[in-house]
């Protein structure tokens, strides 16, 4: 249980500096970051191992590339079931999700187990 808050709070931190730095993405207050960084947890252990099997073929052809859009498209579906979170486009998810995941990365190896 403390992992998965420490993970959320790293992926907040990752949503709020994607809010700062990235044209395109907003987040109305730290209530809506919270429920975002959660929610996009929950969606990234239970929807995103499904779409990438689905996706298997489209990865190994674009040598994994296709991993970016399926992270852009998480971050889409967490926008799209939040009031509090909103993006502008598909670049806006593109370049967010890419955010989060360089600070979830740093983040992770920065506490390890």
């Amino acid at each position: 249980m403390v992992r998965f808050i420490l993970r959320a709070v790293i992926a907040a931190l990752g949503l709020w500096l994607a809010a700062q730095i990235v044209p395109g993405v907003h987040v109305t207050n730290v209530g809506s970051l919270i429920a975002a960084a959660v929610l996009l947890g929950v969606v990234n252990a239970i929807v995103r191992p499904v779409v990438i099997l689905l996706t298997l073929p489209f990865t190994l052809v674009t040598l994994g590339l296709f991993l970016l859009v399926i992270n852009a498209a998480m971050l889409g579906l967490v926008a799209w079931m939040l009031h509090g979170l909103w993006l502008d486009g598909f670049w806006a998810a593109l370049f967010g999700s890419l955010v989060v995941s360089i600070v979830s990365w740093v983040g992770s190896a920065v506490v390890r187990d």
